[in-house]
């Protein structure tokens, strides 16, 4: 294989598509990218056996079509530190010469042939979202996802595709993020009765890879894969096993009172509030009474605060506690400019969150 590619144009594909190199140490040859340069065109590939993506590079020129396996850490370092717009790349199953104006480095390679294959898509069954869309849904649900394999598959976002609308729930059991957008299904394509689960890091390198907000991005669910498919990529996944909650059942039945807010001056109290808990007391109290919210903390060894900030609210008296992670870990992936509606029933009561229609955000308090 050799190419003469834009240094600027590989090294942002190479940084996209390392996201899928694994981060313990698996088999070694998943700690390189494979590189196919034919027909005209070159793709990356990169996959740690769960996940895996296939991403065409812009700004190369192909002299020699061919396959190449690269050191990811090496080439993304050479790339990184170059000060030359243009490199001229050569390898082949024993060895990676990169070459400048100014540079030329030679690293040992491998046998493309021993890199897993990742698939194409090439479906008739699937659902198109718009990346902006996608993207927001993205990024107000996978945060709340769990860290660690607990009793149901909360280590994931579940994708529900009816025939117009996608959803995305996320739950880590404290706390849980709905987001709902627009789709178009193709050859009948459904979750109905299922519950697939897509894994986290596959969501973020989905996420990384929705760089125009005006493309459309194509999804394919199988009983235990997903296929997305941008303008550039495909990338690919094993679904979470296990069974995931049934959201449904833990969303509030009944009706409580609704408070008003703003998001920029409500986050900016939480935080002040939130500066004296510690360790042993991440606890914020918020006291909802007539055209006011107080929020008050007291940690153990760093001392206490009281925030009062005005809102509009003429109901009765409500004093609840949360977390104030999972509340500012919200607002963040909302508009500065958003107003917010807040169900509240009793202290210890879930409280529904919510931003316009397509978004829900349900947070259980500390009691």
């Amino acid at each position: 294989m050799k190419a003469i590619c834009d240094r600027e144009g590989l090294l942002s594909a190479c940084q996209l598509a390392s996201a899928a190199i694994p981060a313990r140490d698996v088999k070694p040859i998943l700690k390189n990218l494979k590189a196919i340069a034919a027909d005209g065109r070159c793709t990356l590939m990169a996959t740690d056996m769960e996940v895996g993506i296939r991403l065409d590079v812009q700004g190369l020129t192909i002299q020699e079509p061919g396959e190449a396996i690269f050191p990811a850490a090496k080439l993304l370092a050479i790339l990184r530190e170059s000060r030359d717009d243009k490199l001229a790349i050569e390898a082949d199953p024993s060895a990676c010469i990169i070459k400048g104006p100014s540079l030329e480095f030679e690293m040992p390679s491998e046998d493309p042939a021993q890199f897993p294959d990742l698939p194409t898509f090439a479906e008739d069954k699937y659902h198109e979202i718009t990346s902006g869309t996608l993207r927001e849904m993205i990024r107000r649900t996978v945060f709340a996802t769990a860290d660690e394999t607990a009793r149901y598959s909360m280590t994931g976002v579940l994708w529900e595709l009816d025939e117009n609308v996608a959803r995305l729930v996320a739950t880590d059991g404290r706390r849980l993020a709905l987001a709902q957008g627009t789709a178009t299904g193709h050859g009948g394509h459904t979750t109905k009765g299922q519950a697939p689960v897509v894994p986290t890091k596959a969501m973020s390198l989905l996420e990384r890879n929705l760089q125009d907000g005006e493309e459309t991005v194509k999804v394919c669910l199988r009983p235990n894969e997903v296929l997305f498919r941008t303008e550039r990529a495909v990338v690919y996944s094993r679904l979470v096993e296990g069974r995931f909650p049934d959201y449904k059942q833990v969303m509030p039945k009944k009706q409580g009172v609704r408070i008003t807010l703003q998001a920029i001056p409500f986050q900016a109290a939480v935080r002040q509030a939130a500066i004296m808990t510690d360790e042993d007391s991440k606890r914020v109290v918020f006291q909802f009474s007539k055209d006011n919210l107080t929020l008050k903390a007291h940690g153990a060894t760093a001392g206490r605060s009281k925030v009062d900030l005005p809102i509009e609210y003429d109901g009765r008296t409500l004093e609840i506690s949360f977390n104030p992670s999972y509340v500012v870990e919200m607002l963040k992936v909302l508009p500065s400019d958003a107003e917010l509606s807040l169900d509240l029933i009793d202290a210890a009561s879930p409280a529904l969150f919510r931003s316009g229609t397509n978004y829900s955000y349900l947070v259980m308090p500390l009691t």
